[in-house]
């Protein structure tokens, strides 16, 4: 039985069926790109699951061909005027919905079809498990863009991954394709796009059938694990995002992305 869930999203749609739930980011038109009240949608859907005890999986996915293409760069600027101290409170906004996909008590699974960009990328690893199609791939921009990765999520993909592979692909800025992302152990299933849903909800399904008490301790002990020196440090990532914005760097790389031309960095 499908249920809808009580809020009324604008960006994404939740449904329930029996013990799986799945939250769909729904912004196809633009890629699934996260702007800052998408975040926060997400925030809110991964956080209302506390107070769903027959939920025991959720998977998370896109609509359209993408999973997501990362941060909206369309989306509002803060005014130039506002403090510096709200600045960074508005640039948490990622960050908090990444700490809240993290911090739901279910298992979750990534549902994975084509493009998981920046942002998007942080979402699919912030899950448990991720399964992906023949036409999944993996890229972080940031670099490009003259900025660093942020969301606290470094400590994510370099859990997966470990450090070389991390560096290719943050300080790289390498695209990563389905094989290889299956390879490296970032995505746990390889399918087909027409088998994606199907997988995911398999996957879900072992899941929801077992004890939920000793899942979610176990899951919330392996991530506490996992993560902790992260957490410990990464609440930098917000003031290094902010510097690396200042910088003439960062606009030359922005100017060499719109010209399509290659930028020559100064380290300024």
């Amino acid at each position: 039985m499908i249920a809808p869930d009580s809020h009324n999203y604008k960006h994404l749609a939740v449904s329930r069926n029996d013990a799986v739930a799945t939250i769909t980011l729904s912004r196809p038109d633009r890629a699934n790109a996260l702007n800052h009240d998408h975040l926060a949608e997400l925030e809110t859907a991964a956080l209302s699951f506390r107070d769903e005890p027959e939920v025991r999986a959720i998977i998370i996915t896109g609509a359209g061909k993408h999973f997501s293409s990362g941060a909206d760069l369309q989306d509002a600027a803060a005014p130039a005027d506002m403090p510096l101290v709200q600045r960074r409170r508005r640039a948490r906004m990622g960050q908090r919905a990444i700490e809240a996909i993290l911090g739901i008590d279910q298992i979750t699974i990534a549902a994975w079809r084509g493009a998981a960009m920046g942002g998007g990328a942080c979402v699919a690893t912030a899950c448990d498990f991720r399964v992906g199609s023949n036409s999944a791939f993996m890229e972080y921009p940031e670099v490009n863009l003259g900025i660093n990765l942020m969301w606290k999520s470094l400590p994510l993909i370099l859990a997966l991954v470990g450090p070389a592979k991390t560096k290719r692909l943050v300080a790289g800025g390498e695209r990563v394709k389905a094989e290889t992302l299956y390879d490296w152990g970032i995505l746990d299933h390889l399918t087909t796009d027409q088998h994606l849903s199907s997988k995911a909800q398999e996957m879900a399904d072992l899941y929801a059938s077992k004890p939920p008490i000793a899942v979610q301790m176990i899951k919330q002990s392996t991530n506490e694990l996992a993560h902790a020196l992260g957490s410990a440090i990464m609440h930098m990532d917000i003031d290094q995002n902010l510097l690396a914005a200042s910088t003439r760097d960062r606009r030359t790389a922005i100017d060499a992305q719109q010209r399509k031309q290659t930028g020559e960095f100064r380290g300024d």
